[in-house]
């Protein structure tokens, strides 16, 4: 298969270009070559922008393209022009915000959609992100075919190289033991998915040339957060490590926002995209590794080839001990 992939090189990418090189397919890049430009030189690389300049994709014909980047739905029309035809079967890389909350649990992909109130804002932000995701859909749906498009929605994506660092956070700071601020309630839903699952399956849809939409999380519903850093913590924490549930709300009055405790669902309602029903991905052979085996390898990554973590990503352990110091007084 000749594939073409948006991007390539970061995080989600990157594993989806391993896993078609590792399969034996024949991959070209297209992007910016700011991030690691070193990386896959068996793999072609297109460098150009797609918000300025798509000529490097003149001439070139692929099977089928995934498109890992795209966020605003003029994205999505100036690949089609620029592509013309010549893209084969369209992956589009969505999210599962794109569903209008509150959702039941377990919901399937004809769950409600969220809408954005200008289709083409410019503005990328908490309230438009779900909205102009589902709008990046329909244009690609619109264009390439629904029989020639497939829809990924992930949760959130984990494993080694994870620019977001959220997961490996945790990850981090439960390896570090002593006493760690677990947020809100362990029963609050959280689902997550290794991107090197994902990426093998996003290759095979694209080798079958597989249509619809699909729910690329793990695990199924019920899981909880407290069931997360449990796992967490049976790979990572040393003996005598303790987790406190501190209260959302508490949490919130001391001015703590969900980067800081990255993955924790702050607002009520959002924690609802994290239980989803992973069934027609699973139909379709996306075979999840247990969170368990991510975390231990996640760990080992840090070890050897370590994500920096990015800035307001986390508590310090200063700001954490206040925190938990303040916890207890209130309910003492």
């Amino acid at each position: 298969m000749r594939l073409l992939i948006i991007g390539g090189t970061a995080f989600v990418g990157r594993h989806i270009t391993d896993a078609a090189l590792a399969s034996g397919h024949e991959v070209t890049l297209f992007n910016r070559g700011r991030r690691n430009p070193g990386l896959f030189p068996q793999a072609t690389h297109l460098v150009g922008d797609r918000d300025s300049d798509l000529s490097a994709l003149e001439g070139g014909e692929w099977d089928a393209t995934v498109d890992v980047c795209a966020y605003f739905p003029r994205q999505v029309r100036s690949l089609a022009a620029a592509l013309d035809g010549r893209g084969g079967h369209h992956i589009f890389i969505s999210s599962t915000s794109a569903y209008k909350v509150p959702v039941a649990a377990g919901f399937t992909e004809d769950a409600p959609l969220a809408e954005v109130d200008d289709p083409e804002t410019e503005e990328l932000t908490d309230e438009t992100y779900g909205g102009l995701k589902v709008v990046c859909e329909r244009t690609a749906a619109d264009l390439y075919g629904e029989a020639n498009t497939a829809v990924v929605r992930p949760t959130y994506v984990i494993g080694p190289h994870d620019l977001s660092y959220r997961f490996t956070w945790w990850v981090q700071r439960l390896a570090q033991g002593g006493t760690v601020l677990a947020p809100g309630d362990p029963a609050d839903p959280i689902q997550v998915i290794d991107a090197r699952d994902m990426a093998n399956w996003i290759v095979d849809l694209a080798a079958r040339r597989i249509p619809g939409s699909f729910h690329a999380v793990s695990p199924p519903p019920p899981y909880g957060f407290g069931d997360l850093l449990d796992a967490i913590a049976s790979e990572v924490a040393p003996p005598g490590t303790e987790l406190v549930w501190v209260d959302s709300q508490f949490l919130l009055a001391q001015g703590v926002d969900e980067a800081s405790l990255p993955l924790w669902p702050a607002f009520d309602g959002y924690g609802d995209i994290n239980a989803a029903s992973p069934a027609a991905a699973i139909g379709t052979g996306l075979r999840p590794r247990p969170v368990t085996r991510s975390a231990a390898e996640v760990h080992a990554a840090q070890a050897t080839d370590p994500v920096t973590p990015r800035e307001g990503v986390g508590l310090s352990p200063e700001r954490e001990a206040t925190l938990l110091k303040h916890w207890s007084t209130s309910r003492a």
